[in-house]
């Protein structure tokens, strides 16, 4: 097991990091212009809750790669992983998706909206996610829009999403889940990390130390998450428990089984904590956050 966190808890150690996010989402959401019916439904499915993992890893990224903690690219990076992000809940919430009807301890977008207006937000929110980013500094927007669109796109998360409803054909068993989380949901983590490198002009030996400790802890947060679905309440989740059980989908407790589950968790959390060793002191929160996610409770 991995050395106890020097913090409480998971939430105490984002909870900067979160209020950060929410000012800057109210801040940048939506554009000017947009009808006010748009606004709303927008504005409501990006504020008002959520961990805010992603743009904390972006800032902790950036932080541990030597950057300015007030670099207004790294905002706008984290900004727009985060549209990315609730883009993908707000669909995945869909009738024809997870037919979903509670999400962060609140109606669904298409439950409050209905689902047309639930589709034209996840797509404002998308094109909004790229715009920012387009408008960061020169010299690292073009590198902050390609890896964005790579873990967002057809290889990427969607196809993680493409795979967890079967809709495409992957291997039996852990190979299986493998690819689905690496996609689902580490694709857009390790795009965090790289992005806040990024920012932070990183060298090729930091950037590919973040990388490697996304790429582990984006396997620990669907585990962990997967695990959450089978032992967890709808209080403490804020969503539907027990749904992807009761689907029959491709969930790490099915395959690996809830013991074997939690060992594997443990290692990858390992291999993240190990892969920052290059960066010496810098990345001292990251590894507070490897080590409290594999045993959040919500």
């Amino acid at each position: 097991m991995v050395n106890e966190p020097t913090v409480a808890s998971l939430g105490e150690l984002l909870a900067p990091y979160a209020r950060r996010a929410e000012e800057q989402l109210d801040r940048l959401v939506p554009e000017p212009g947009v009808p006010e019916a748009l606004s709303e439904a927008m504005r409501y499915c990006v504020l008002g809750g959520g961990k805010r993992l992603r743009p904390a890893v972006v800032w902790m990224a950036s932080e541990a790669a030597g950057g300015d903690e007030a670099d207004p690219s790294a905002d706008r990076a984290a900004v727009g992983v985060e549209l990315i992000h609730c883009y993908s809940l707000v669909h995945d919430d869909l009738p024809a998706m997870d037919n979903d009807t509670l999400r962060r301890g609140r109606p669904t977008a298409h439950v409050k909206f209905g689902e047309a207006m639930a589709i034209l937000v996840g797509d404002a929110l998308v094109t909004r996610a790229f715009g920012l980013l387009a408008g960061a500094d020169e010299a690292v927007a073009a590198a902050l829009v390609a890896e964005l669109a790579r873990a967002a796109g057809a290889a990427g998360m969607i196809a993680g999403q493409v795979a967890d409803m079967d809709l495409c054909g992957v291997p039996d068993g852990a190979d299986g889940l493998r690819f689905v989380h690496q996609r689902k949901t580490a694709a857009l983590i390790r795009a965090a990390a790289r992005m806040g490198a990024l920012c932070a002009r990183a060298d090729p030996v930091a950037l590919d130390a973040v990388t490697r400790f996304a790429e582990a802890i984006g396997e620990v947060f669907q585990l962990v998450d997967d695990l959450l679905d089978v032992t967890g309440t709808a209080e403490q989740l804020g969503k539907t428990p027990g749904k992807d059980a009761g689907a029959g989908k491709r969930t790490a407790a099915a395959v690996l089984g809830v013991e074997r589950t939690r060992r594997l968790a443990d290692e990858l959390t390992r291999q993240a904590v190990v892969a920052l060793e290059p960066l010496g002191d810098r990345p001292g929160r990251l590894r507070e956050l490897a080590r409290l996610l594999v045993r959040r409770t919500h």
